[in-house]
């Protein structure tokens, strides 16, 4: 199979990780070497699992290598956390977005603390919440969640992330407007209800996902209300844009580190897309800097890494480096790794390692 191979600052003990549940891969640590498989897929189907099988097996046959951790994410119920239970070596559950930053720390090389922008569709937090948004310090193997983005139902669950009107729905509830759901999304069923449905919690998980954001807006402004497969509206969503622009006063953080964009929210309806997609693209980039600014100012650290799959849209991604940048940060990226979840892998490895060494 033709690996992934990440050269590490120094050696470090053998471990072996099994990556996220999307877009699986594995990896494995042999001295300064990470070294990462090719993609298997999602571990919900045979062929995919398949994969991550071969993959396991090729890292077993490496001469002289035996991992001494397994680390998987903290879903009880991933195909991949079961295998790890049911190895040898000691298991070690490590949270999604602590591994999304930490796989940005294993390629830049940094054993310091730094903090960290997690921004994708989902990832399980350690009490069984629905993560997505988060900001983080992490140094090392040990984290700790600073803030997340403001909650938001997410009606229907998963079925959400492939239809945008429903989290768009979401948003008209927070702002008190439930009896515009059923006249903005008339031609979608259900959407007379989807009021009263998430008012009374009914299969609507409350997330704090930059994926579902991206999504509301997408809902709020047209753009793919029901989409093909996910991801498809926000990319829709990405290519209008030209000029991204600020809405004054479009975000709000609470004293607990709650990032809150309803204001801008509030803002898209009624838009047009393109004219929406440029001000929900250029406020995200300003609330963003300016959250994960005044974390780093608090922790008194200099370095901030962002990774996650919302760091594939272009336009954020490079707007927050201009503007962390200007500021004086260090914004750190993904680079060998994907910042989507087959990047997750060398996240893991790189905090199993780290726990290794400490129990030596």
């Amino acid at each position: 199979m033709t690996c992934t191979r990440i050269s590490l600052p120094r050696p470090m003990p053998a471990v072996l990780a099994v990556g996220a549940f999307l877009k699986n891969t594995l990896c494995a640590i042999d001295r300064d070497d990470a070294v990462i498989s090719p993609p298997n897929g999602n571990l919900d189907t045979p062929e995919a699992i398949a994969g991550f099988e071969t993959a396991a097996a090729a890292f077993a046959a490496l001469p002289g290598w035996r991992p001494r951790i397994i680390a998987h994410d903290l879903h009880p119920d991933f195909y991949s956390t079961r295998w790890a239970e049911e190895q040898t070596a000691p298991a070690l559950a490590v949270q999604h977005h602590h591994a999304h930053i930490a796989a940005v720390a294993a390629e830049n090389g940094l054993f310091e603390p730094l903090i960290g922008l997690a921004l994708d569709g989902f990832g399980l937090g350690p009490s069984r919440q629905a993560w997505g948004g988060e900001l983080l310090l992490v140094d090392g193997p040990d984290f700790r969640r600073l803030g997340h983005l403001a909650l938001l139902a997410q009606p229907g669950g998963d079925v959400a992330a492939r239809q945008p009107w429903r989290m768009a729905a979401a948003v008209l509830h927070r702002l008190g407007r439930d009896d515009d759901i059923a006249v903005a999304f008339s031609g979608q069923k259900g959407a007379a209800h989807l009021g009263r449905v998430i008012a009374q919690g009914l299969n609507c998980p409350m997330t704090s996902s930059a994926g579902r954001l991206f999504d509301a807006a997408c809902g709020l402004l047209g753009v793919h209300p029901v989409a093909a497969f996910e991801g498809q509206a926000p990319m829709a969503l990405e290519a209008l844009v030209r000029r991204p622009r600020v809405q004054e006063g479009g975000w709000r953080i609470d004293d607990d580190g709650v990032l809150d964009f309803l204001p801008l929210m509030e803002a898209l309806i009624g838009r047009d897309a393109t004219d929406g997609a440029e001000l929900f693209h250029g406020t995200l980039i300003a609330g963003f800097e300016d959250w994960a600014a005044r974390a780093a100012e608090s922790a008194g650290l200099r370095k901030i890494a962002m990774s996650g799959g919302c760091l594939f849209n272009k336009v954020l991604r490079q707007g927050l480096c201009n503007r962390l940048s200007e500021r004086g940060f260090t914004p750190l990226l993904a680079r060998a790794a994907s910042p989507g979840d087959p990047g997750v892998s060398l996240g893991q490895a790189w905090v199993a390692a780290l726990h290794a060494e400490r129990l030596e």
